[in-house]
């Protein structure tokens, strides 16, 4: 083979192999799925998007069902009864329920109680349980299905406990 035929024959394998090279270079990798949100894992889990307010910034949960949600400052939402949320608020998430739960308080005539545990029955019915203590208390689910707004500080109505 002469140096000429060489050249071509090199010059036709670059010449065949470049545009395999420039695509694979050029094609775009796909995107990494993005992370849900703290609602759509809420919900996965079996329970209402509305258990959080809408000031969530981040959350982090393990593989064993431990989570963390960090809201943007501590607030109020006001349900059946005066909601107090912390900047914080820790658990563990399980099919149905939030156990071992801390950074959520309820108010109740003149004091405030931390919540325990959330839960739901399944299959689904229309109540959601707060427990406080030894205390569950029954909350309609139809009040956690929309997420709701935080306030800086609890109504005057709420505060004074005026029904």
């Amino acid at each position: 083979m002469t140096f000429n035929s060489r050249f071509h024959l090199g010059f036709l394998i670059f010449f065949i192999s470049t545009p395999f090279t420039i695509s694979f270079i050029l094609s775009p990798s796909p995107l990494p799925e993005p992370k849900p949100t703290v609602y759509d894992i809420l919900t996965v889990y079996g329970l209402p998007r509305g258990i959080f307010p809408d000031t969530v910034e981040s959350y982090n949960l393990d593989k064993d069902g431990n989570f963390e949600v960090f809201l943007k400052a501590p607030c109020y939402v006001e349900f059946e009864y005066l909601v107090y949320y912390a900047e914080k608020i820790s658990g563990k998430l399980g099919i149905g329920s939030i156990t071992e739960l801390e950074g959520i308080e309820v108010k109740r005539f003149l004091f405030w109680f931390n919540v325990k545990e959330i839960r739901v029955d399944l299959p689904l019915s229309d109540s959601v349980y707060f427990q406080i203590g030894f205390v569950n208390k029954k909350l309609d689910i139809h009040q956690f299905e929309t997420i709701h707004s935080c306030m800086k500080n609890g109504s005057l109505r709420q505060v004074l406990q005026i029904d």
